[in-house]
């Protein structure tokens, strides 16, 4: 592994690890916009799964009291649905379509929130929707370790505090994740090269999920969401360059 490679893995491990550690979600929007530029989706998407489990295993003690389970259920209940689906198309992915989609995505869903300002408090679909809404994040945490950006877009439009949402966030990626990590392993996906890749990223992780569980005490609601939005778009940013105006 060239110096350049291994510096662009631990930057997307800290950056991972940051976001994560602020808002509850994440490691996979800011590492895969890193990681893709060195590493094929096929080992990008189940370093990212890890990761992302360590990260909010590091602070899930932090938030373990704003967890309503209650609100929680339905989104698990879909998002285990879904987390199959998502795996099975893990091995079909074009590196280049799957660069140019998630760039898509980390410039729609945040410009999407940013623009929802104004409180919300929709009870459209009660908890059947909430189940579909998981679904959604299900499969696209199996296919890509993103199960945080439709839940959490749809959790912002229900209206729930900051602290009710990061409970609902973390504790369903947590467990949406840790179950596409145990298929992918169960398929075959997890091989050597990832189990050492992930050794080799994982004390940045830890490092970044630290530092961001900091800064989120530190920071007030306005603050908070606006830098993880900024983050966010700036990766999709690069992704879409990198997919569109490079080649």
């Amino acid at each position: 592994m060239s110096t350049i490679a291994f510096a662009v893995l631990l930057s997307g491990a800290l950056a991972g690890g940051f976001v994560s550690g602020l808002a509850g979600f994440g490691t996979a929007l800011m590492a895969l916009g890193i990681w893709l530029y060195v590493l094929p989706p096929a080992v990008a998407v189940p370093l990212v799964l890890i990761c992302s489990i360590v990260a909010q295993t590091s602070t899930l003690p932090a938030i373990w009291r704003s967890i309503d389970f209650r609100l929680v259920w339905p989104f698990l209940l879909g998002g285990l649905a879904g987390v199959p689906v998502g795996t099975m198309l893990v091995a079909y992915a074009d590196p280049h379509i799957f660069r140019l989609s998630i760039g898509a995505l980390l410039l729609v869903f945040p410009t999407a929130l940013y623009f929802h300002r104004r409180p919300m408090a929709l009870s459209f679909g009660g908890r059947v929707a909430d189940t579909g809404i998981g679904f959604a994040g299900g499969v696209l945490g199996g296919l890509a370790g993103l199960s945080g950006p439709i839940p959490i877009l749809w959790a912002s439009l229900r209206g729930w505090g900051k602290d009710v949402r990061r409970g609902v966030f973390q504790s369903f990626n947590w467990t949406v994740l840790t179950a596409a990590l145990c298929v992918q392993a169960g398929t075959g996906f997890i091989t050597s090269e990832i189990m050492w890749l992930a050794l080799l990223v994982l004390p940045a992780t830890v490092a970044g999920a630290w530092l961001g569980a900091r800064t989120y005490h530190a920071l007030s609601d306005g603050n908070f969401r606006d830098v993880v939005l900024g983050l966010l778009f700036l990766s999709g940013v690069a992704l879409v360059w990198s997919s569109v105006g490079m080649r």
